[in-house]
């Protein structure tokens, strides 16, 4: 079983900054790409950003230029450091990844609880 776990959500104030981070746990035989997607009530889940095992990295129009996705590939690790956070980016931030599990020739996608992230003043 693979299991993701995210950290460092919370409350700040417009034009704040945040950094989540997430890890990838259990047998894993190899981990493609990783990345954040967030849900706002009342909205469907969403893109934020993600990277690959090379590094190539794709971001929203709305997050470009502000949020940056990183990976430590040793660590199976992905982190996303927000910078000037706005209200609208409220929402509950979930971790995605696309992992091949020891025991399987193919890889599956496998997503974390979520941390919440609340820009309020």
């Amino acid at each position: 079983q693979v299991r993701l776990v995210e950290s460092g959500g919370g409350l700040v104030q417009p034009g704040g900054s945040l950094r989540l981070s997430c890890t990838a746990s259990g047998r894993i035989s190899s981990i493609n790409t990783m990345g954040w997607y967030r849900q706002a009530p009342g909205k469907q889940r969403e893109l934020v950003a993600d990277i690959t095992s090379g590094g190539s990295t794709n971001y929203a129009d709305s997050v470009e230029g502000r949020f940056t996705v990183s990976r430590d590939n040793a660590k199976n690790m992905v982190y996303l450091q927000m910078n000037s956070l706005k209200p609208e980016d409220t929402a509950a931030y979930y971790c995605k990844t696309v992992a091949r599990p020891r025991w399987s020739g193919t890889a599956y996608e496998y997503w974390g609880q979520g941390t919440q992230v609340t820009v309020s003043s």
